[in-house]
């Protein structure tokens, strides 16, 4: 029903109404960088042609209007760390997923959920890791890109790289061979297998710096820098960057060095760390949302006093924030409910950070991170009509994300 839904209102702007253009008048206009009480904004094609005060946009004659009272009009929202072929674990576990579900039942719930997140305003996304179903992600990427489904614009990692015997599914016999969440590669294999990941389709490198593989289950560094700066200079030959999932300072440190372009997690920085990270550039997603979600799973109602992990993320957030890290609105979706990618901006702001700071994050900010910042992220003349338009002002309730009234990608309405 919803993607008749989606079907129907893409009828009801057609081709020449795209060419004659679009009018879109909310109350005001989060341009990326700051918000304008009483801009509108002219979209012809799949292009933003012109931006401002509605008397200052030029000939406007014949361009359908649409009238927004009361709402605010940003850049496509933009998610930095998603998990597209994934499900909430409060229906199954991750281990489940990954040995019980068929690639088709993935792919299926991939397209389900590829167009919830487009509908509630996030109309780029980077997947990081198809967790055992190959390279599916690169196919849904592909499917939206041909319009066969809707869907966020996709940047995909494929697989993922992870150290030899560091990763799961585990707690098999050894004689047992059992499909595993990414692939495995070491030393001088590095090369080749990341050389293979971007033959396969992946526009990101993602590795694993650390990993839950210590005595007692704890979370130890993997690769040595050395590795990490291979995967980085390999995939830079190709003009792709390489993300680090790290949770230990240890492996934070190795990823940063090395020159990963963002670190996912970081549970356990360090001033040194933040330090780092902030005099490189690189990146922060701090995932927040998938940490309270399973918290949440776990019996956590939301009150004081926090459990332990939260409590952890909210000192850590804080801290790198302070230091001038460059943070992304990433939020691990997929661990939770697709669609529900605005509690990571909802939980930024509870952490600490400034609402308009967050919405630059999560437009700009993020275009940056993922060097796009001349194609989306922006509400300027010459981008790319990637638009969202929400009932009342995130910039001063964070909420109003979640109030969609319009979604435009590339100039078509989505919604």
């Amino acid at each position: 029903m919803r993607l008749l839904a989606a079907a129907l209102l893409l009828l009801a702007l057609p081709a020449s109404a795209q060419e004659r253009g679009l009018l879109l008048v909310p109350d005001r206009v989060f341009d990326g960088e700051a918000m304008h009480e009483g801009w509108a904004v002219l979209v012809r094609a799949d292009t933003i042609a012109a931006v401002g005060p509605p008397g200052t946009l030029g000939d406007v004659r014949g361009a359908q209007t649409m009238e927004m009272p009361g709402t605010t009009l940003l850049p496509g929202l933009i998610e930095g760390h998603s998990h597209l072929l994934l499900h909430p674990y409060d229906e199954t576990g991750w281990t489940e997923q990954v040995l019980n579900e068929s690639v088709a039942e993935r792919v299926a719930r991939g397209v389900v959920h590829a167009e919830a997140g487009l509908m509630a305003g996030w109309t780029t996304t980077r997947d990081l890791g198809s967790e055992g179903a190959g390279y599916a992600d690169v196919g849904l990427r592909d499917a939206i890109d041909k319009g066969v489904i809707p869907g966020p614009r996709l940047l995909v990692a494929g697989p993922a790289i992870v150290a030899t015997g560091s990763y799961g599914p585990k707690g098999f016999r050894p004689d047992m061979e059992v499909p595993l969440g990414a692939q495995e590669a070491d030393g001088a294999d590095l090369v080749r297998v990341t050389r293979e990941q971007i033959g396969g389709g992946a526009d990101w490198v993602k590795l694993y710096a650390d990993y839950r593989w210590g005595p007692n289950g704890e979370a130890r560094p993997t690769f040595s820098e050395e590795e990490i700066r291979t995967v980085v200079e390999t995939a830079a030959s190709s003009g792709r960057d390489v993300v680090a999932h790290a949770s230990t300072a240890e492996g934070m440190l190795r990823a940063v060095r090395a020159g990963v372009r963002s670190i996912e997690h970081g549970d356990a920085g360090t001033p040194e760390v933040w330090a780092e990270m902030a005099r490189r550039g690189t990146w922060l997603c701090p995932t927040l949302g998938a940490v309270d979600a399973i918290s949440r799973y776990q019996g956590w109602d939301g009150s004081d006093p926090a459990p332990g992990r939260i409590a952890v993320k909210r000192r850590q957030f804080t801290a790198a924030l302070a230091a001038g890290v460059p943070m992304c609105v990433g939020s691990d979706v997929g661990v939770f409910d697709h669609g529900d990618q605005a509690v990571e901006a909802e939980l930024m702001v509870g952490y600490g950070m400034a609402p308009l700071d967050v919405l630059r994050a999560a437009t700009s900010g993020n275009a940056a991170m993922l060097r796009l910042e001349d194609r989306i992220g922006s509400v300027r003349v010459g981008m790319l009509a990637d638009l969202v338009v929400v009932e009342g002002d995130p910039s001063v309730d964070m909420a109003a994300l979640r109030q969609v009234r319009r979604v435009v990608q590339g100039g078509r309405v989505m919604r």
